[in-house]
Formats: C-alpha cells, sequence, structure tokens
C-alpha cells in the first residue's frame, strides 16, 4: 500500500470511527487522531519517506487529511459539546438532571498577589514588573552584591551563561524603574523568582517574591517599620504583632528582619519570619544615577507562598503546585 493509500485509508478510518461518537468519548477520538502524538501526527512525520516526485502530492493529500478531521471535531463539538445533548443516549432515565460542570477560579497563589497588590496599592504603590531572565548587572552588581558573595555562587542560581540567568530576587524590577524613573518612586513589584532548593514542604525552585521600593526626600526607618506593620495588620489581622530584628543585606543599610507572631488555635503562639527589608543602600542609589545626598528610601522583600501558607494553613508548599483540583477548590 502506497503512503497516499494509506492516508485515504485513515481518514476513512477516523470518519467512520467519528459517527459512533458520544460527548464521553469525543475527546478521546481527538486525542487518537488529532492530539500531538495522534495517528496524523504519526503520518505526517513520514513525508520524508516518500519519493521527491510525490512529496507535493502526499503533503497536499496530508493538509486535506487534518482538515478534514479538525473540521468533523469542531463538527461535533457543536453537536456534543458542553450544553448540547448528546446524539445517542443511553438507556436509562433521560429526564434525571445533568451532572453541573464544575467552574474553575483563580489559584490561590494569584489570590494572594492580588490582595497583597490591593493593600499596598491604598497606601499609595503601583505595581511594577520585569523580566524573569536577567542580567548579572541587575540581579547582583547594581543591588550592590559583590562578586565574591555567595549568593551569586552559580551553584544557587540558574544560570543560563555566565552573565545570564533566572532571576534569584524580584528586586532587579526596582533597579529598572529606578533607572527609567526620578523620584519620587513606590513600587512594589510581584512574580516568580528562582533558586536551586532542594523540594520539601517550604521550599521550591520556583517561588513567588514581592518587592517593595519607597525613595524620595526624608523617607526613614519609621515609614518603612509603619508600612509593613500596616500591611501585616491588613492582610493578617488586625490583631497580629510585628518585630524587627537586625539583619544584614548588601543593598540595604541599615536591615532588618521583619517577624510575625501567630496565634494557633491551642493557645501557644509563635515568630515566623515574613521577610528582610531595610534602607536603601547610598551604593545602590548612586548606581542608578540617583543623589544618595538628597534621596532617600527603603526596600522590602517578602515571600508570597509564606504569606499564604500561614494565612490559609496550608502545611506544604507542594500542594500548591501538585494542580489537585480536590485542594486548589477549597480557596
Amino acid at each position: 500500500m502506497s503512503l497516499l493509500e494509506e492516508i485515504e485509508a485513515l481518514k476513512a478510518q477516523a470518519l467512520q470511527a467519528s459517527g459512533e461518537l458520544t460527548a464521553a468519548t469525543l475527546e478521546d477520538w481527538r486525542i487518537k487522531y488529532l492530539g500531538t502524538k495522534g495517528a496524523v501526527k504519526a503520518m505526517m512525520g513520514r513525508l520524508k519517506e516518500a519519493p521527491r516526485e510525490d512529496k507535493p502530492l502526499v503533503g497536499k493529500a496530508l493538509n486535506e487529511l487534518k482538515g478534514a478531521l479538525q473540521a468533523r471535531y469542531d463538527e461535533l463539538s457543536g453537536e456534543l459539546g458542553p450544553g448540547k445533548p448528546a446524539r445517542r443516549v443511553a438507556a436509562g432515565d433521560i429526564t434525571l438532571p445533568g451532572l453541573r460542570p464544575r467552574i474553575g477560579h483563580v489559584h490561590l497563589v494569584t489570590q494572594t498577589i492580588n490582595a497583597i497588590c490591593d493593600i499596598f496599592g491604598r497606601m499609595g504603590f503601583t505595581v511594577a514588573y520585569g523580566p524573569e531572565v536577567e542580567d548579572e548587572l541587575h540581579n547582583f552588581v547594581a543591588l550592590n552584591i559583590p562578586a565574591s558573595h555567595p549568593a551569586r555562587d552559580p551553584l544557587d542560581n540558574f544560570y543560563i551563561d555566565p552573565y545570564t540567568m533566572l532571576r534569584s530576587q524580584t528586586s532587579t524590577v526596582q533597579i529598572r524603574v529606578m533607572e527609567s524613573q526620578e523620584p519620587p518612586v513606590r513600587i512594589i513589584a510581584p512574580g516568580r523568582v528562582y533558586r536551586p532548593d532542594t523540594v520539601d514542604a517550604t521550599h521550591s525552585f520556583m517561588f513567588h517574591q514581592v518587592e517593595g521600593l519607597y525613595v524620595d526626600e526624608g523617607v526613614t526607618m519609621a515609614d518603612l517599620k509603619t508600612c509593613l506593620d500596616q500591611f501585616c495588620k491588613a492582610y493578617f489581622g488586625h490583631e497580629i504583632a510585628t518585630r524587627f530584628r537586625p539583619s544584614f543585606f548588601p543593598f540595604t543599610e541599615p536591615s532588618a528582619e521583619v517577624d510575625v507572631l501567630f496565634h494557633y488555635d491551642d493557645g501557644s503562639t509563635k515568630w515566623i519570619e515574613l521577610g528582610g527589608c531595610g534602607m536603601v543602600d547610598p551604593n545602590v542609589l548612586e548606581a542608578v544615577g540617583y543623589d544618595s545626598e538628597k534621596y532617600t528610601g527603603y526596600a522590602f522583600g517578602m515571600g508570597i507562598e509564606r504569606m499564604l501558607m500561614r494565612r490559609h494553613n496550608v502545611p506544604d508548599i507542594r500542594l500548591l503546585y501538585e494542580n489537585d483540583v480536590r485542594f486548589l477548590h477549597q480557596f
């Protein structure tokens, strides 16, 4: 049998099988014949077997095959799709109510990002975004992170080449915003970041951060503490207490860790680290051309998964990304 004959035979087989379909089997038919590993795709891969003089005819026949089956699928989707009656009804009581389709909704991570943006939006912050593939200048150099710093170790980052990487923090967006505009700057930058962490209940190689930046004349540490305290109360509840512990980050000075006091059902309490913050280091301001004698600013960064896990009592970060709708549908 020639390749052209095989193509015609496949078309006849598929169209004949389509006459017996119901709403429950339509998708199986599509996958079998039109899917990425289906019969049509496999047949197209055999075009190279055809003699050179026959390739135009074989190519045309393959296109007609795919077009005919796609048209048949579209036709049946209109007849058998959601909300459409099946052409064939199995024996039984057809007056019984049908199954109500499950309606999707916004993912919990996206819900959390939207809530965070809403709270900071009421404080006067705008939302900024940046690329997830970054260069070392924006990911490290402009943030006052020297070449000797452990954070720049190739084993702790996803490098694409010696100068390009998947961003390890959304602080990169702060640099890009300051490069593009003069103060005052008041932005938050939510988004995905990447670090080669071992996956467990609280770590993942991909997670989400929200960074904040406020630069203007006369910005102080008191402004920073007030901002984060008000955010925590708005997000977790007004009974929440916060504390700031001295810390160190290359891009802020002074620096602090932000902790939130959580109350548990058994009556116990525990301080949980939420993120880092501090006053923007003058070297960072100078790197983007700001006058560090005239302007001051604060910056902060928090893990979005960490916040939602505490707020919604999610015990394992992996639950957010396993696509188990039984879990995700709760939120």
